[in-house]
């Protein structure tokens, strides 16, 4: 606890699980090929290597020097994307190799149909959480129900007040062209809270994180720039071959960023992909190398996710 407080950084991981659900059947929601019997096959043996395994990589992330920040210093908040429901998120607080980090958590509960939803873990030494809640996306009339976006907002140890944003936006499935406005949807939605906020406190310290589903010059993430943030992840490089924090059919794509208000965005140390090896491995179809994956299609893998985490670590004082 004594070095967090002494070190005057606070460091930020932004990872997508990769589909991390239970074994358990929620009536609710379309998660049946997330079962024993399912399609996937996903029994407690896959379940607790998968828990284990997003808690090693979320300890592993501080190992990264940044800046001036310390090696070893544990992340202070992490957004994680696609995890089903409190049970998993107990699990990686309290019963993964995470367990002795004392993490806390706060979620969503969205309609997304398959029940996945997005979350903030956070230490309480470094981040005392003031207020949480969701932001219901309204969906378009072509578009199905999606994730909301979680807002948190905690008090550093400097005395600032730190609002976080985690963001999942609806994928690419039928195309770029076809889907693009679902994703300008929830940029308009965050935006909207954004300014509500900047109302009431023009230099708030924001941070949005999480998996766009977009990159490069997109029309969501250029919303979110005349808003006024600053994109901290971009040109961010691994230190062992990623591109990018996702890689498809051997092109590497900026699916998942990181923004942070202008203020916040100069107080910024570095911001890296997180690609040590033992989340890779060779793409023996494309050359070099790819993030080490749960699933490719039904295909049990047995890896981490195929995303790879971004890491950013910010001067407090």
């Amino acid at each position: 606890m004594l070095s967090v407080l002494l070190s005057g950084f606070l460091t930020f991981v932004s990872l997508n699980c990769e589909n991390l659900f239970d074994c358990r059947h929620d009536t609710l929601k379309n998660d049946t090929e997330w079962l024993p019997d399912g399609d996937n096959h996903w029994t407690k043996t896959r379940y607790w290597r998968k828990v284990n395994n997003i808690g090693q990589e979320i300890l592993a992330c501080g190992s990264l020097t940044l800046g001036e920040g310390e090696v070893g210093q544990m992340p202070d908040l992490v957004a994680l994307c696609e995890v089903e429901n409190d049970s998993v998120l107990n699990d990686i607080c309290g019963r993964s190799l995470l367990r002795n980090a004392r993490y806390k958590y706060v979620a969503t509960d969205s309609p997304d149909p398959r029940g996945v939803d997005v979350a903030l873990l956070y230490s309480p030494y470094s981040f005392q959480l003031i207020c949480h809640y969701p932001l219901r996306v309204a969906p378009l009339p072509d578009m199905h129900p999606t994730r909301d976006i979680l807002y948190a907002c905690g008090r550093l140890i400097t005395g600032d007040t730190l609002h976080v944003y985690v963001v999942h936006a609806p994928s690419r499935s039928g195309g770029e062209r076809v889907t693009r406005n679902h994703r300008l949807q929830v940029a308009r939605r965050l935006t909207q809270s954004i300014d509500s906020l900047r109302s009431v406190s023009q230099q708030a310290l924001i941070v949005v994180a999480g998996d766009f589903n977009d990159f490069g010059s997109a029309p969501s993430l250029k919303l979110l720039e005349e808003a006024g943030l600053r994109e901290v992840s971009r040109g961010a490089r691994g230190e062992n071959g990623a591109e990018a924090t996702y890689r498809h059919q051997g092109e590497w794509n900026m699916l998942d960023h990181i923004f942070a208000s202008p203020t916040l965005a100069d107080r910024v140390e570095g911001c890296q992909i997180f690609d040590a090896p033992f989340l890779l491995e060779l793409d023996e179809t494309y050359g070099g190398v790819k993030p080490r994956r749960s699933y490719l299609g039904p295909r049990y893998l047995g890896g981490f996710s195929d995303h790879l985490p971004l890491v950013a670590r910010f001067r407090l004082r």
